[in-house]
C-alpha cells in the first residue's frame, strides 16, 4: 500500500512511521510478558491486540520525527504512552462496569474485575520502568504528572457525572484529565527527547491538549447524533448511563424549573422511562446545544492547528494539521 492510496491522516501517519511502530509493538509484546503470572499477558493481549488507531504512541513518534530525532528513546516513550492508555482502559471498564470495548467483550467480563485492576497496575509499573530507561528526569516528570492527572480526572468525573451543578468548566477539567492529558504528554515528550526548543515543546503540549479536548467533545456529541455502526455505540448511551456531557450541561444551564426537574429525575436520580431520550434530545434541540457543542469541538480543533505554526515546516506537521480536522470531521 502506498501513501497516496491512504486517505485518512492517521493512516498516512501510520504508514510513514511504520518501522518505528513495529519496534513499539515489539517492545510492548516483550514488556507485557510475565514469567510468573500468565494471566497478565492474556489480559493485556486481549486489549492491546483488539485494534484501535494507536494514535497516542504515534503522536510521540511523530513529534520526535518532526525534529529529526535519530535515537531509540522515542520508541520506549511511545510504548510507555500505550501502556498508560491500556492501563486506564482496564481500570475504566471496571469503574464503568462496561461489557464491551471496540466491539469485543471487556477484560473484566472475560476474566474478572480483580484481574483487570491488577493487570492495569502491572502496566503502569512497566510504563515507569520504560520512562526511567530514557534517563530523562523531565520526561519522567511529564508522564508521571499525566498519570496523576488522568486518575484525578477519572475521580472528578465519578463525583461530577450525575451532579447537575457540574458546569462547563468542570466538564473541561474532566476532559483534560481523562483524555487530553495523555495526548499532550505524548506529543510533549516526543519533542523533549528530540531536543526541541522550549517554545516548540510548549506548542506540542498545546497541540495535544487541544486535540484531546476536540476529540472528546466530538465523541460526546456523537453519542447523541452519530451513526451506531460507525461509533460502536447506541445513540443515547451516555444519557442512559446518566453521564453529564457537554450537550446536556448546556441544556441544563438554560432549563426552566420544569425542565430541570426532568434532568433531576433522569440524570441525578436515574429514574428513566420510555420516551425520556426523545425528550432529552428535544430539549437539546430547543436550546441548540448540539450545534453549540459542535462549534466548541471545531474551535478546539482550530486551536490545535494554530499551535503548530511555530513547528518546523515538515510533512509530519501537515499531517498533524489534517489530524485535527479529522477528529471533528465526523461531526459534519
Amino acid at each position: 500500500m502506498t501513501v497516496d492510496m491512504i486517505s485518512k491522516p492517521h493512516e498516512r501517519l501510520a504508514e510513514i512511521l511504520a518501522g518505528e511502530m513495529e519496534a513499539v509493538n515489539g517492545l510492548i509484546r516483550t514488556r507485557m510478558a510475565s514469567d510468573h503470572a500468565p494471566r497478565i499477558p492474556e489480559v493485556t493481549r486481549h486489549l492491546v491486540e483488539a485494534g484501535g488507531k494507536r494514535l497516542r504512541p504515534m503522536l510521540t513518534l511523530a513529534a520526535a520525527r518532526l525534529f529529526g530525532y535519530s535515537g531509540d528513546h522515542h520508541v520506549r516513550l511511545a510504548a510507555t504512552v500505550e501502556f498508560i492508555h491500556t492501563a486506564t482502559l482496564l481500570h475504566d471498564d471496571v469503574v464503568d462496569e462496561s461489557a464491551q470495548r471496540r466491539g469485543r467483550p471487556t477484560a473484566n467480563l472475560l476474566w474478572d474485575n480483580k484481574s483487570s485492576v491488577l493487570v492495569g497496575d502491572y502496566l503502569f509499573s512497566r510504563s515507569f520502568q520504560l520512562m526511567v530507561e530514557t534517563g530523562s528526569l523531565r520526561v519522567l516528570d511529564i508522564l508521571a504528572n499525566a498519570s496523576a492527572t488522568i486518575a484525578e480526572g477519572e475521580v472528578l468525573q465519578m463525583t461530577a457525572a450525575t451532579d447537575l451543578r457540574t458546569d462547563e468548566n468542570v466538564y473541561l477539567q474532566v476532559v483534560r484529565g481523562k483524555t487530553a492529558a495523555l495526548f499532550s504528554a505524548a506529543t510533549e515528550v516526543g519533542g523533549v527527547i528530540a531536543g526541541a526548543s522550549e517554545e516548540q515543546v510548549k506548542a506540542l503540549f498545546d497541540y495535544g491538549d487541544s486535540l484531546g479536548i476536540a476529540f472528546q467533545i466530538a465523541d460526546d456529541l456523537l453519542d447523541y447524533q452519530g451513526d451506531s455502526k460507525a461509533t460502536g455505540k447506541n445513540v443515547g448511551d451516555d444519557f442512559r448511563e446518566r453521564k453529564l456531557t457537554l450537550p446536556v450541561i448546556k441544556a441544563v444551564a438554560q432549563s426552566t424549573p420544569e425542565e430541570r426537574a426532568f434532568w433531576e429525575r433522569t440524570i441525578e436520580k436515574g429514574r428513566q422511562q420510555d420516551g425520556d431520550l426523545d425528550q432529552a434530545l428535544g430539549l437539546m434541540n430547543k436550546y441548540a446545544t448540539l450545534e453549540e457543542t459542535r462549534q466548541d469541538a471545531l474551535g478546539w480543533a482550530n486551536k490545535a492547528k494554530a499551535s503548530l505554526e511555530v513547528l518546523p515546516d515538515h510533512e509530519i506537521r501537515s499531517l498533524l494539521r489534517e489530524l485535527a480536522d479529522y477528529v471533528v470531521s465526523r461531526l459534519n
